[in-house]
């Protein structure tokens, strides 16, 4: 008998077709059972429950070891919505002092996968959050009441000052894109929002924990698996020492009451800055709890803007404390000497521009020209820089980039590093910006004089004209400004640790802080001369296109061992004298001596009292 070889070919065909529909199953049920885990979970969620347990947020403390802030204990009601069954609807209202169409539509929004991304009807879901203590214990008797919820603790920030608040932030809850760029998070969990909350979320949100319980077969909570065995405690945040001074940052925040503006001080020796004033401010309390969002929005819509921190973001036109830059650049460019004098004539006049200046002794030098606070013999310097030495820098324009590195090394034009988020970097022209406003080769010094007193198109934040105060006080360096002094069993980092060199000699330095020196001693800064205090200062009055000129103040001191160094910028106050001296002179006053002479209390009741808000014409429209 001949034999088939069609059955032969068919037999391997249907021997082969059962062979890929078993390596199919086998490859399903090795994707089911080991590579997707979905079905592993569903059958877990039914045997075990997964309880989050919250590590305590790391406490603040300022440089005293003073308590600034710590933790309360808040309770949010949690449920599993697979688990939650038929329950008192009215009695759970009632529990928890909230009407029945506040709960419905708490339901609703957590059942909104736009609000709540990670919604799934397995996991744990918040329902209520921050229920007092009283709501919490009525609560816990009921709970029994109630399948399918349960309370989870986590922490509330309190404040034991009403103070600090831009420099500290606040915590917020995290949104998807907080969850998708860091799996630490899931929804309904908290994170630092602004000031070192955010700056330092990852050393103070510590590690969270996890607590494992069994069910039974109608899913109720029977105890902890296998004893507890496989529980992981949660590891508390680390705790943060500040470099603030809280009285005087308090002490501060009084005197900027009902005006626009900020203060920055700072240890020269460290780069610890002591104070951080952004005026108006708020209470920090506001953003805590229930009222944060309400709160919040009122803040975000309040005309004058209290959640924008001027100290950091705020660029303004320095004004004449930008003039011991100029004299620290016109010195290391040979430029001019200590007794090189140009004439004012009650201001810079060239080539039928005048820029004007108050009435002293002409011609002038630097030390002097610093002591009056002369804007012609900036100006002059300037013209020589740009225009007058041609043979050694080629062109204006070229003078102007070497002008523009100097004034980068002192901490202009770019941000600084603050440990902070959101810090400005200011404004500093380069050649490019004004060929492209003029034409390359088709400006000169006198068609940006301005520049050389703090005005035109320089901006800088208080934070960098601080700096530059300390940056004089150190005699020509300084550490990068931060408001963390210690981290809990951490080193700081490197950048506020070591220090940073300008491109200026130390000599230059010399010369400038005893300029600023004479400006105390007998010129426009006498409001400041303190007894027993060496004080060093440079006022500045920034003229304003939008009305009423600013306020503003450097000082350090004392002049040999300098332990604080300051700006004070008030917004729409007039003369540097008016107010940035006092406030300045107040604050380094509070700082070295602990109290106000009795016979300078006049000038603090006159500041704490003033309203330059209301006196500058600024106000709600």
């Amino acid at each position: 008998m001949r034999k088939d070889y069609r059955l032969e070919k068919r037999k391997y065909v249907i021997g082969g077709f059962f062979l890929i529909i078993v390596i199919i199953y086998i490859i399903r049920l090795f994707s089911l059972q080991v590579i997707d885990t979905r079905y592993k979970a569903f059958a877990d969620s039914n045997a075990f429950m997964r309880k989050t347990l919250y590590p305590s947020r790391g406490m603040m403390r300022d440089r005293n070891d003073k308590l600034v802030v710590y933790n309360q204990p808040a309770y949010d009601v949690m449920i599993i919505p697979r688990d939650v069954q038929m329950f008192d609807t009215l009695d759970f209202c009632q529990t928890l002092s909230i009407t029945k169409e506040q709960l419905e539509k708490r339901f609703a929004d957590m059942k909104d996968r736009r609000l709540n991304p990670g919604y799934s009807a397995y996991t744990p879901q918040k329902l209520i959050t921050h229920i007092s203590a009283q709501d919490y214990g009525r609560l816990q008797e009921k709970l029994y009441r109630f399948p399918g919820f349960f309370i989870q603790q986590r922490i509330l920030r309190q404040y034991t000052r009403s103070t600090a608040a831009n420099v500290l932030g606040n915590i917020r809850e995290v949104s998807a894109r907080d969850i998708e760029r860091d799996s630490y998070y899931a929804s309904g969990d908290y994170t630092g929002d602004l000031g070192v909350e955010k700056s330092y979320e990852e050393y103070l949100r510590g590690q969270k924990g996890v607590e494992i319980l069994i069910r039974d077969a109608y899913g109720r909570i029977k105890g902890k698996y296998d004893d507890g065995a496989h529980d992981l405690p949660p590891l508390s945040g680390k705790d943060i020492k500040l470099s603030l001074d809280i009285d005087l940052q308090e002490y501060g925040e009084r005197l900027m009451a009902n005006k626009i503006g900020a203060i920055v001080a700072i240890e020269p020796a460290t780069g610890e800055i002591l104070a951080m004033v952004s005026s108006p401010t708020y209470d920090p309390k506001k953003l805590v709890g229930r009222e944060r969002g309400k709160n919040y929005n009122e803040l975000m819509s309040d005309f004058y803007k209290p959640l924008f921190d001027r100290a950091l973001k705020g660029a303004y036109p320095p004004g004449s404390t930008f003039k011991p830059s100029q004299g620290l650049i016109l010195r290391q460019e040979n430029i001019i000497s200590l007794t090189t004098a140009y004439p004012c004539y009650h201001g810079f006049i060239n080539g039928g521009l005048r820029v004007g200046c108050h009435s002293h002794g002409s011609p002038i030098a630097l030390k002097p020209a610093l002591q009056t606070s002369c804007n012609a013999y900036f100006c002059w310097g300037l013209k020589s820089m740009l225009d007058s030495h041609r043979s050694k820098y080629g062109s204006t324009a070229e003078a102007f980039e070497v002008w523009k590195r100097h004034l980068v090394s002192l901490g202009y034009g770019y941000r600084l590093g603050v440990d902070l988020p959101n810090e400005s970097r200011g404004f500093i022209p380069n050649a490019a910006f004004y060929n492209k406003i003029y034409g390359e080769g088709r400006w000169s010094a006198n068609t940006i004089i301005s520049i050389s007193i703090g005005q035109g198109e320089i901006l800088a934040t208080p934070l960098q004209i601080a700096n530059l105060c300390a940056t004089i006080a150190n005699r020509g360096w300084f550490i990068t400004p931060h408001v963390v002094k210690e981290i809990q069993d951490t080193v700081i980092p490197a950048l506020y640790r070591d220090r940073r060199y300008p491109t200026i000699e130390r000599e230059h330095f010399v010369d400038v802080a005893e300029g600023m020196r004479m400006a105390v001693t007998g010129g426009t800064c006498r409001l400041a001369n303190l007894p027993g205090i060496e004080v060093c200062g440079k006022t500045g009055t920034a003229q304003n296109p939008h009305g009423k000129d600013h306020s503003a103040f450097i000082g350090f001191a004392p002049y040999n061992d300098p332990k604080i160094a300051i700006c004070v910028y008030v917004e729409n106050a007039g003369f540097g004298a008016t107010y940035g001296v006092p406030i300045g002179s107040l604050m380094i006053e509070k700082y070295l001596n602990d109290s106000i002479a009795p016979d300078r209390r006049y000038l603090e009741e006159r500041m704490l009292q003033s309203n330059t808000i209301i006196s500058s014409g600024v106000k709600k429209h």
